[in-house]
């Protein structure tokens, strides 16, 4: 028969995996995994190194969510996509998918500097993370959301990998919510990533087939607002101009909030992939529910920190790289 010794050591034990566990995540990554690391600092570091460069430039927060987005989706959130090729091989970034991606500078002259503080402790997919949520929170009093960190770099970023995991701006409801849940996300989850696009520009060839040829006849896309089809021919000629760019939240693209729902039940959603949203009941009410302000933040909130946590690598598996855009020799 157990002693009363016994089960108050039994309690105890549970009580400190309770503990643990509501600061781990099943990947290994935690609430400041470098505090008790040679790095302390490292989230405080990265905070105020990515505020002075969104300062100098508001759209950054944009071009990081978009390039984390890119690198979570194709084999994980292991900054494989910041790897340059190598020899004849294309990585992830020559794929086309990821050609107007951007935001790789920025984060390798984060890494330099962190580098030169703490050589050999901050991984590059926890700076991207950090990054990303920091850019987005620049004009906002606190951080949007946790960051869980404690990941490692990936070796290998291969294009071939890309195709079919990376959603295209044409994609349909169906395509939308299965690629998601390949991904380990819900249909809630793609209605409140999609907010990212109140943030940003787009380039014209991306959607110039729903105002030009939407069906091979020459005619429009029925879904979009008569009216802002007539405004996006008047920034978008045909053919369109690969360097042209236009709002992909109309007049409120350098302002993180819940207008891209509004404007997408007006009809305005830019891609065909935003007015998909539209076409399944579930995924129509939640975009209703996130015209919300403070329920669209703390949506996106949290499915960022699920998205973050797709096949991290921690532990000792993969590496910390010295640079972002090779592995180590």
């Amino acid at each position: 028969m157990r002693s009363i010794k016994d089960y108050f050591f039994i309690l105890f034990v549970s009580i400190l995996v309770l503990g643990v566990v509501r600061i781990c995540n099943a990947d290994g990554l935690r609430k400041n995994f470098y505090k008790q690391t040679t790095c302390p600092k490292a989230e405080d570091l990265v905070r105020s190194l990515t505020r002075v460069k969104a300062q100098a430039n508001p759209a950054l927060g944009a071009k990081l969510l978009r390039l984390q987005f890119h690198d979570c989706f194709v084999m994980g959130c292991d900054a494989s996509i910041l790897l340059d090729r190598v020899g004849t091989d294309q990585a992830e970034k020559d794929a086309r998918p990821n050609l107007s991606v951007s935001g790789y500078q920025e984060i390798n002259d984060i890494k330099a500097k962190i580098e030169q503080a703490c050589p050999g402790v901050v991984s590059c997919a926890d700076i991207l993370a950090l990054a990303a949520r920091d850019a987005v929170s620049f004009s906002f009093p606190t951080p949007l959301w946790d960051v869980l960190t404690g990941r490692r770099d990936g070796n290998v970023s291969l294009a071939s990998e890309v195709n079919g995991n990376i959603p295209g701006p044409s994609s349909n409801f169906t395509s939308l919510k299965q690629l998601f849940l390949n991904k380990g996300l819900n249909v809630n989850d793609l209605v409140a990533l999609s907010g990212a696009h109140t943030v940003g520009f787009a380039h014209c060839g991306t959607f110039s087939r729903r105002l030009y040829n939407f069906t091979g006849k020459g005619d429009t896309d029925p879904s979009l607002d008569a009216t802002y089809i007539e405004s996006l021919k008047a920034q978008c000629p045909n053919p369109a101009d690969p360097q042209t760019t236009v709002e992909m939240d109309p007049q409120s693209s350098g302002s993180f909030d819940s207008s891209y729902f509004n404007i997408l039940v007006q009809n305005k959603g830019l891609f065909q992939s935003d007015a998909a949203l539209l076409t399944d009941r579930a995924s129509s009410k939640t975009v209703q529910q996130l015209r919300k302000p403070r329920a669209f933040l703390d949506e996106f909130g949290k499915s960022m920190k699920k998205m973050a946590a797709i096949g991290v690598i921690t532990g000792n598996a993969g590496q910390i790289r010295k640079q972002c855009g090779k592995i180590n020799s």
